[in-house]
């Protein structure tokens, strides 16, 4: 503990974001570049060091929080990425894209601001890569042992990187043009830059993954041609079967799933489109969803040049501070958050209809109705109660040329067919039913993040590539010093 008054002296400071102005007129990330390093020392002072650190247990990956938040205090960057990187593959992914559980159940927090746990997390990844902290560390010796993972989200990569790192030849395969899964065609730009990404694959490769990218697995290679090629196969394919809205009119043209519209959008910016074919520029929009990727939409119709954007959320919107009695500390509190899009939103004033920040809580979707051409015109939504029952006379229409619907997914994707080849037992909501040792039903394959757990957080599936990883390993040499962060039942803190 480098400062024992730390907490007491120094007030919370968050990583600056660039004015709205100016950052919705390009495509970068939001924040103020090298506007991290000059203050994040003092922050990391901020943590107490505690006896019993919550923070551990709030993050899956069981990081070493208070270790590496007093290595940066001391500013001892080297020995700070050998503790991240000793839990986490990829630290500079979780310190932009995580909704930061641990500094929920920071010890801080429970009458203070917490400590910026994330921003100290993203400063030692970023600069570990600027030092040359992260070197490959392809395996001294090779086990003959062979595995395919299929799927190169956050998952895939880290059990292929944990994989390889133990000596086993691994190839990965992904049904897109382009290695990353969700991170490259789902995650937004203005995000986390996909130069982020393209460094880490290419540490990967040095190491000794192989990368089969446009191969869908169950289509362009059978499931029986992979176990027969693979000693073990590890299904890492995400949940991509997105949720419908059974709603009067869904079948207008100009109703789109929100998958579809972050990828051509992201295509934009990897130089294969010049403009998205579902571009927002000078469109009326609405987003039925009020999670994190409706909230990408936002951010990427308000940077088309939309002529307004609204977003539709069923939940009542949440106070500012946390309810004691309903989400008592040290859980993850389900407060008002204004993201980087919601605070351009705001400020931009896309939403006429809504309060704010162009949210329209409390709301739900009754119908569409369009024009003589059959194209979306108009969205009729109703304010609904705590049951999400409809409230009498609080019907209204909002103008809507472009509908992006993100309501979530259910589970893997099964067009491809590989659930049918493989015969797969799924789970009710229709995930990949596993054991405890993250095995299916069929012998050496395996199952592991959004695809067995559901759609959760960057950093359970990271959690997971990790732990599955270790049952791989152990399944193929009888034991394994590899790390296992989770087990498949592990969810996290509740009440």
């Amino acid at each position: 503990m480098a400062d024992p008054k730390g907490f007491m002296t120094t007030p919370r400071q968050e990583w600056a974001r660039r004015p709205v102005e100016e950052r919705v007129r390009d495509w970068d990330e939001v924040y103020v570049p090298g506007a991290l390093l000059p203050i994040i020392s003092k922050q990391a002072d901020r943590c107490m060091d505690c006896g019993v650190p919550f923070c551990h247990d709030a993050c899956p990956l069981g990081n070493l929080i208070p270790e590496w938040n007093d290595l940066v205090s001391r500013e001892d960057w080297k020995a700070a990425s050998e503790r991240l990187h000793a839990t986490n593959n990829f630290p500079e992914f979780t310190g932009r894209l995580c909704p930061a559980p641990c500094e929920a159940g920071c010890v801080l927090a429970i009458n203070q601001p917490a400590v910026t746990i994330k921003n100290v997390e993203c400063a030692i990844a970023d600069r570990a890569w600027e030092e040359g902290f992260t070197p490959a560390r392809p395996p001294e010796r090779l086990s003959g042992r062979t595995v395919a993972v299929v799927g190169s989200g956050p998952t895939g990569l880290a059990a292929a990187q944990q994989l390889t790192r133990a000596g086993h030849t691994v190839a990965v395969y992904e049904k897109d043009d382009r290695i990353g899964g969700l991170m490259r065609y789902g995650i937004p730009e203005f995000k986390m830059e996909k130069r982020h990404l393209e460094r880490r694959i290419a540490q990967i490769l040095a190491e000794g993954t192989k990368f089969r990218a446009s191969t869908a697995v169950g289509r362009d290679i059978s499931a029986a041609d992979l176990r027969a090629r693979y000693d073990a196969v590890v299904l890492a394919t995400g949940a991509t079967a997105w949720r419908e809205l059974p709603a009067p009119g869904r079948e207008l043209h100009g109703i789109h799933q929100a998958m579809v519209y972050l990828p051509l959008s992201n295509r934009v910016c990897e130089g294969d489109l010049e403009v998205s074919p579902l571009s927002a520029a000078g469109k009326h929009v609405v987003i039925v969803g009020g999670g994190d990727t409706g909230a990408d939409c936002l951010g990427t119709a308000v940077r088309q040049g939309a002529a307004s954007v609204t977003q539709l959320d069923i939940y009542a919107q949440p106070g500012a501070e946390r309810d004691e009695d309903v989400e008592p500390w040290p859980t993850y509190p389900k407060v008002y958050r204004l993201s980087a899009a919601h605070e351009e939103a705001r400020d931009l004033r896309t939403a006429p209809a809504a309060d704010a920040d162009a949210r329209l809580f409390a709301a739900s979707t009754l119908r569409f109705t369009g024009d003589a051409e059959g194209h979306v015109r108009e969205l009729h939504l109703v304010e609904v109660d705590a049951r999400r029952e409809p409230v009498p006379g609080t019907d209204r229409v909002l103008p809507a040329d472009l509908v992006l619907l993100a309501l979530g997914f259910n589970g893997p994707d099964q067009e491809d067919g590989l659930v049918d080849q493989l015969g797969l037992v799924l789970q009710p909501r229709g995930t990949i039913a596993r054991d405890d040792g993250f095995a299916t039903n069929v012998p050496g394959v395996f199952a592991a993040g959004d695809a067995a757990r559901g759609q959760s957080l960057i950093v359970w599936a990271i959690a997971e590539g990790r732990a599955v990883a270790a049952a791989v390993d152990r399944y193929l040499m009888g034991t394994s010093q590899l790390p296992a962060p989770v087990a498949p039942g592990d969810r996290p803190m509740r009440v």
